[in-house]
């Protein structure tokens, strides 16, 4: 193995998410921050060992990237882990929180909670052939094993197996009778179980995950741990990323604007097209650019009633802007 280069920042990060967190809206993403450590959707072993597809596939421009694995059996993960060093990615990290049906029923995601043996066993099976760091995101407990002392016996079992950093979704997921998306909103958060955390471990790495929405609330945090994870708030309000660089890293440069932000991301667009891709590949995961301002509805509307038709090009998106604004300035007189 070549040794990595240092271990990714992970001070701020965008959440794993499924169907959201693809290579098109990380490409998106890293245009507003140069910093932010970005994750994949979580991929499960079986596709990376089975599957048709490559489902490593990533932009060399979206570094610092974190793979996120779904699975339970060390030695496919091991496999994955190696596949993954091989590609370049700059971490790994153990899906220990999705609650779906599908997850539990393949014997991963939050139900591992239940067996922080096997999940040491995985850790250690991954460590062994990736020289790059192996991370854990896990919930702060699952169904009636909601302890503290539950959550802590989970953090002991697999730190001692060499993982030294864990970001904590502060919600208990419920694997029988919430949905995934009920599972991200009706258990209530705990944030000061997660502080308590990083104060009982003080040489691991925290970071909180759940219910984030601005830097400010960030700022809040990282005064208590290492790390903040922000999911469904950086992707429909994608533009909080424009300041994260500047408030949270201490970089001293101009904030991009939304329109530049568009005009950087024409080129990777017109590349798409040429390969066959299809515009609203693309455009979907930039429909909360201007959210919260004046014409937003245009820019929304006129990509979504656009940009999925065959031969839409970049001009769909040239005409969304020219919509917004107009509208914008019409508000104004």
């Amino acid at each position: 193995m070549t040794k990595t280069t240092k271990t990714p920042d992970s001070t701020f990060s965008i959440a794993p998410m499924l169907d959201w967190t693809d290579k098109h809206y990380r490409y998106f993403a890293r245009i507003m921050s140069t910093k932010a450590l970005l994750y994949t959707e979580m991929v499960t072993t079986g596709a990376i060992l089975h599957g048709r597809g490559d489902y490593l596939a990533y932009n060399t421009e979206e570094h610092p990237l974190a793979l996120q694995l779904g699975g339970s059996n060390p030695v496919d993960l091991a496999a994955c882990a190696k596949l993954a060093f091989d590609r370049g990615y700059d971490e790994i990290n153990l899906n220990v929180g999705c609650p779906s049906d599908r997850v539990q029923n393949g014997r991963f995601g939050a139900c591992l909670m239940a067996e922080p043996e096997l999940v040491a066993e995985c850790v250690d099976a991954m460590k062994q052939v990736a020289d790059i760091p192996v991370t854990v995101k896990t919930r702060i407990g699952i169904d009636e094993q909601d302890s503290y002392e539950f959550l802590t016996k989970f953090i002991e079992t697999v730190a001692a197996k060499g993982c030294d950093d864990f970001t904590i979704h502060a919600r208990k997921a419920w694997l029988q009778g919430l949905s995934p998306k009920e599972n991200r909103e009706i258990p209530p958060l705990d944030y000061d179980r997660v502080y308590q955390l990083k104060r009982d471990f003080p040489k691991l790495n925290i970071g909180i995950n759940g219910g984030i929405k601005t830097l400010a609330e960030a700022k809040l945090h990282l005064a208590q741990l290492d790390g903040v994870m922000v999911g469904r708030e950086a992707y429909q309000n994608p533009y909080l990323l424009a300041e994260v660089d500047t408030q949270l890293y201490g970089v001293e440069s101009d904030i991009i604007s939304r329109e530049q932000v568009i005009e950087k991301m024409l080129p990777y667009i017109e590349a798409h097209l040429k390969a066959g891709g299809r515009l609203n590949h693309i455009t979907r995961h930039m429909i909360g650019l201007y959210q919260g301002l004046a014409g937003s509805r245009q820019w929304r509307r006129h990509l979504s009633e656009n940009a999925h038709k065959p031969n839409a090009g970049i001009e769909v998106v040239r005409e969304a802007v020219v919509k917004m604004q107009t509208t914008a300035e019409s508000m104004q007189d």
